[in-house]
C-alpha cells in the first residue's frame, strides 16, 4: 500500500483555471479576446466544454457505500467530515460543492459561446459544424443534468413540477450582474431533453482524433439511456440503451478478464487500462482534478469514511446473493477481484480510477490531484437498459442483460431467472443497520408494485448489481435519490464490526439535494430548504 505525502497541496490552489472572463458562479464567458470564426476554433473551444471537477468523491462518500471506521483510522477533514454527514459543506477544497458547481457551468459556458459562435457563422452549415453544435447541445445538457440530480431533489412526476430547480443557461452571459431563477425540477428536465434531442441528431465521430473524449454517437445513447431512466420515460431509455449497445451487447462490454489477468500488484497497469480509450466499454472520458483515485484505491487516504469489509460482505460484492456470498466460491468470484485491505486502512474497492499528480512547481513538489474516469459506460448502459425493461415488465429481457452482465464480470454458471430473483429476494430479510443485507426498502414515486413481487424484487437486484458495478464511481447516490433508499450512518468498532448508529437520512429528507454554494446564495439566489 502506498501513503501520498502531498495530501494537502492540491486544497491551497486554485479550484480550477477555467477558461474565463467574469466573475459570476452560474456562467463563465470564454476569453473573448480570441474571436472563434473557423470550424477549428469551434471544435477547440468545444474541449473546454467538459467539467474538470467532478461530483464523484462528493456523492460516493454521501452514499452508502461508506462506513465511518474513525474508531481505528483518522484520515479526515472538516470537509470530508461535513458530506459524510450531509451538512450544508462551508469548507473549502477542490472538490467542493462550489468547485463542482463552478466548473459545470464553466463547461455550458464553453458549450453556449460555441452554439453563438456556429450561428453567427452562418450556422451549422458544414458537417464538421453540425456535429460541432450536436456535440455543444449535449456539452449543455449534461453539465445541467449534473448539477440538477447534485443540487436538486431528484425528477419525479409527482412534486419536480414545484420542487427548486437550478438555473438553465441557454446563451453566453452579457450582462454585468445577472439576476437567475432556479425554476423547478421539471422546467430543467424539459430543457435538457430538448437539448438532448437536437444534439442526437446532430453529433457525429468525426470531428476528433480520440472521439472518446468527447460526446459521439454511442456516448450520446448513453447519456440519453440514462437520462430517460431518470426522467421516468422507460421506453426512450430501452431505445437509446438499445441504440448503443444493439441486441448482442456482449462484445461491448468490459474486458474484465482480461483485467483480472494483469499483474495483481501493479495498481498503474491496471487503472491505465480501465480508463483505456481502445476500450469497448469506455463510451466518454473526462478528465478532472480530483482526488477520488487516493480516495477509493489503494492509498491511506480519507481512511475514516470507507467502503470496508462490513459493507462489502453484508451489502456488496461479498454479500450472500443468489451465486454465494463470494468467500465461499471454488474460485475467484470476480474476473478482476476487489483489493481488500485491512491493515492500515479497512478498504474493498476494485482499482478503477488514477491517482495522478500534475506537478506545477518541481521544486516546490506542488500540483494538483487529477483522475480521468469514464463518464459514460457500456455496462452502466446495460444495466439501465435491465430498468428500463423491467419498468416496461418485460422481465425476462431484463433478466437476460442482467445474465449478460453476470456471465461477463463473474466467475458463476448460474442464469438469473425472474423467477429465482423473486425467490431470493424473498428469501432475504429487508435491510436493518444492525442486521445490514442487499435487499433495501425502496420507497420511489413512481409505482414498482408490492413489496415481494416480481418487479419490485428484479428491481432490487438491478439495484444491486448497479451499486457493484459503479462502486467507487459515484452512481449509486442517484439511485438512492430515485428510489427513495434509506441510509443510516454507522460508526465501526475495533473489529470492523457496527457498533453504533448516529444519523438517518429518510424518504422525503430535504438533505438529499445538497445546499447550493454560499457564495451563489449571498447572490440573491434561493437555497434549498434545511
Amino acid at each position: 500500500m502506498k501513503k501520498n505525502t502531498l495530501k494537502n497541496i492540491a486544497y491551497g490552489l486554485i479550484i480550477v483555471p477555467l477558461l474565463c472572463a467574469c466573475d459570476g458562479f452560474l456562467d463563465r464567458m470564454p476569453d473573448n479576446r480570441t474571436e472563434i470564426n473557423t470550424e477549428s476554433k469551434v471544435t477547440s473551444l468545444l474541449t473546454s466544454a467538459y467539467p474538470e471537477v467532478t461530483y464523484i468523491l462528493l456523492t460516493e462518500i454521501m452514499s452508502d457505500n461508506t462506513d465511518d471506521y474513525g474508531v481505528r483510522y483518522k484520515d479526515t477533514d472538516r470537509f470530508i467530515d461535513q458530506v459524510w454527514a450531509w451538512q450544508d459543506v462551508t469548507e473549502s477544497a477542490n472538490e467542493d460543492p462550489e468547485g463542482v458547481w463552478q466548473a459545470h457551468y464553466g463547461a455550458i459556458a464553453a458549450a453556449n459561446q460555441a452554439l453563438l459562435s456556429i450561428e453567427e457563422m452562418g450556422g451549422a452549415t458544414t458537417k464538421a459544424l453540425r456535429e460541432a453544435k450536436g456535440e455543444a447541445l449535449l456539452c449543455r445538457a449534461y453539465g445541467h443534468f449534473i448539477l440538477v440530480n447534485l443540487f436538486c431533489l431528484n425528477y419525479n412526476s409527482q412534486t419536480s413540477s414545484s420542487d427548486l430547480g437550478i438555473p438553465y443557461l441557454d446563451a453566453p452571459e452579457e450582462e454585468l450582474n445577472p439576476k437567475y431563477e432556479r425554476g423547478t425540477v421539471a422546467q430543467v428536465y424539459e430543457k435538457i431533453d430538448a437539448d438532448l434531442k437536437e444534439g442526437l441528431e446532430l453529433v457525429g465521430d468525426s470531428n476528433y482524433s480520440v472521439p472518446k473524449y468527447h460526446f459521439n454517437k454511442k456516448a450520446a445513447y448513453a447519456f440519453a439511456a440514462r437520462f430517460y431512466l431518470y426522467y421516468e420515460k422507460w421506453q426512450l431509455a430501452e431505445k437509446y440503451a438499445s441504440l448503443c449497445l444493439g441486441s448482442s451487447p456482449e462484445g461491448l462490454l468490459r474486458n474484465w478478464q482480461s483485467l483480472g489477468e494483469l499483474p495483481s500488484s501493479e495498481y498503474d497497469i491496471c487503472v491505465n487500462q480501465y480508463i483505456s480509450a481502445t476500450s469497448n466499454a469506455n463510451l466518454l472520458l473526462m478528465t478532472a482534478y480530483s482526488a477520488v483515485g487516493l480516495t477509493f484505491g489503494p492509498y491511506g487516504y480519507y481512511t475514516k469514511y470507507s467502503h470496508g469489509s462490513y459493507l462489502a460482505t453484508t451489502e456488496t460484492v461479498f454479500a450472500p446473493q443468489p451465486w454465494g456470498s463470494g468467500r465461499d466460491q471454488l474460485e475467484p468470484l470476480y474476473k478482476y477481484y476487489p483489493r481488500t485491505y485491512a491493515n492500515a486502512l479497512d478498504r474493498v474497492c476494485f482499482w478503477k480510477l488514477p491517482y495522478l499528480f500534475e506537478v506545477m512547481d518541481p521544486v516546490s513538489r506542488i500540483g494538483y490531484y487529477r483522475t480521468v474516469y469514464p463518464a459514460v459506460w457500456t455496462d452502466e448502459c446495460l444495466l439501465n437498459r435491465a430498468e428500463a425493461y423491467i419498468m416496461l415488465r418485460e422481465y425476462d429481457k431484463a433478466a437476460a442483460d442482467m445474465n449478460v452482465w453476470l456471465h461477463n464480470t463473474l466467475n458463476v454458471s448460474m442464469d438469473l431467472t425472474p423467477e429465482n430473483i423473486r425467490d431470493f429476494m424473498r428469501g432475504t430479510a429487508y435491510y436493518e443497520w444492525r442486521k445490514p443485507t442487499i435487499r433495501k426498502h425502496l420507497n420511489p414515486a413512481f409505482d414498482i408494485g408490492e413489496e415481494g413481487g416480481l418487479a419490485e424484487s428484479m428491481l432490487q437486484m438491478v439495484l444491486h448489481l448497479r451499486r457493484i458495478e459503479t462502486l467507487g464511481q459515484g452512481l449509486r447516490w442517484f439511485d438512492v435519490k430515485r428510489y427513495g433508499i434509506e441510509i443510516y450512518r454507522r460508526a465501526t468498532n475495533t473489529d470492523g464490526n457496527v457498533q453504533s448508529e448516529s444519523d438517518q437520512l429518510l424518504v422525503g429528507d430535504p438533505r438529499r439535494a445538497m445546499q447550493i454554494p454560499l457564495k451563489v446564495r449571498d447572490a440573491g439566489l434561493e437555497a434549498n430548504p434545511r
